[in-house]
């Protein structure tokens, strides 16, 4: 492999859940808004499985900062056009109190193929996330920083949470996403693999017997993307704050050059089991950030606050290289704060202490929701 620094261009993907500003419910986009969506922002946006959800895609962008002005834009758009037709969207990997029995599926040739394909697994997927891409020029370097970012990809989860409630009850997990996409095929954490030629003969060989038509169809955590040269992390929760978005794309930018500048000495992250590294995934899906996770290194569960100073630390000359340490150490202020799930009990919590009945606690976290949205736009 050469040592040529790749691009490390960056690209943003969120899907967005629609409520109705009165009720709070799901609604379903109607035509005219996606058509009026598409007709300002044209294929950077488009519908999602479910006809209540609607995803955007920054350009290609050269820097954090770049990706923080095109999501404003797509946000911003996306929110004005929605309330024209008196919905409002929402950045949260769940909606609080839906019933996915209650929703429907867009009606457009692809998504009516997942729905017999997949069955009733694809029915429940009233979930929703944000994909971040790295460009990686060569193919063979995409699956080598692929088998060591995966490593990261628990902490990346413990700061995205944004899915605590499902179906109006408290799930205890931070992130209850993952265990709605996890009952499809070929999820969860990438496998190690030594060449993109390997990568490339396992889904020809499932191209060939028909299971799928192309690389499209690996959802993993972390891929390779089939449509772009880039390294895609797949792992987090849509975030509610614009602001929080940018740091985890920032994080996610700084680590892959981090991993590609090791390899300029000679170095590389040390490749630990899948197994091993899925634990933390478990944990971080269930506790986000606040019990902390296994330095798998020192054969201990190590405070979230003392891993996530190490990350930053690691990254410092490559934050300093992209021009994005100041939206990498925003990640302090998500710890600060807390991640969505922190919040969004948080809400639920004084709304219980102000004497609203359950079903309106979880209203006001919704209406929480909304506002974040807004925030930073």
């Amino acid at each position: 492999m050469s040592l040529k620094e790749p691009d490390f261009t960056i690209g943003v993907e969120e899907e967005y859940l629609l409520v109705d500003k009165d009720s709070l419910d799901l609604a379903p986009a109607p035509e005219a808004m996606m058509d009026a969506c598409m007709a300002e922002l044209q294929s950077q946006v488009s519908p999602e499985f479910l006809n209540c959800q609607i995803e955007i895609g920054t350009t290609v962008c050269r820097t954090v900062a770049d990706a923080r002005d095109d999501l404003k834009r797509l946000r911003s758009t996306v929110a004005r056009v929605a309330s024209d037709y008196n919905l409002a969207p929402i950045a949260a990997s769940c909606h609080p109190v839906s019933d996915w029995r209650d929703q429907h599926h867009t009606d457009k040739d692809r998504y009516n193929a997942l729905r017999d394909d997949l069955a009733g697994v694809v029915r429940r997927m009233l979930i929703c996330g944000m994909h971040v891409h790295v460009g990686i020029n060569e193919p063979d370097r995409r699956i080598d920083l692929m088998n060591q970012l995966r490593y990261f990809l628990p902490h990346l989860l413990a700061l995205s949470c944004s899915s605590p409630y499902w179906q109006g009850e408290d799930t205890g997990l931070s992130c209850y996403r993952l265990t709605v996409f996890d009952n499809l095929p070929r999820t969860g954490l990438p496998p190690n693999m030594d060449s993109w030629s390997t990568f490339e003969r396992s889904v020809q060989a499932m191209t060939d017997v028909g299971v799928i038509e192309d690389s499209s169809k690996v959802w993993w955590d972390l891929r390779p993307s089939s449509r772009f040269p880039t390294l895609e992390t797949r792992i987090c929760d849509v975030m509610p704050r614009l602001e929080h978005t940018v740091t985890l794309a920032a994080l996610i930018q700084g680590l892959t050059r981090m991993l590609w500048r090791l390899s300029t000495h000679n170095q590389r992250w040390r490749l630990y089991d899948r197994f091993l590294i899925e634990e933390n995934r478990w944990r971080a899906q269930r506790y986000g950030m606040s019990e902390g996770l296994v330095d798998w290194g020192l054969r201990e569960i190590v405070p979230f606050a003392d891993l996530l100073q190490e990350m930053i630390d690691l990254v410092q000359e490559d934050g300093e290289a992209l021009g994005s340490m100041q939206e990498i150490e925003n990640a302090m202020n998500i710890l600060r704060d807390g991640n969505s799930s922190d919040r969004q009990r948080a809400v639920y919590a004084d709304a219980i202490q102000a004497d609203y009945s359950h079903d309106e606690a979880l209203r006001a976290v919704v209406r929480h929701l909304t506002e974040e949205f807004h925030a930073d736009l």
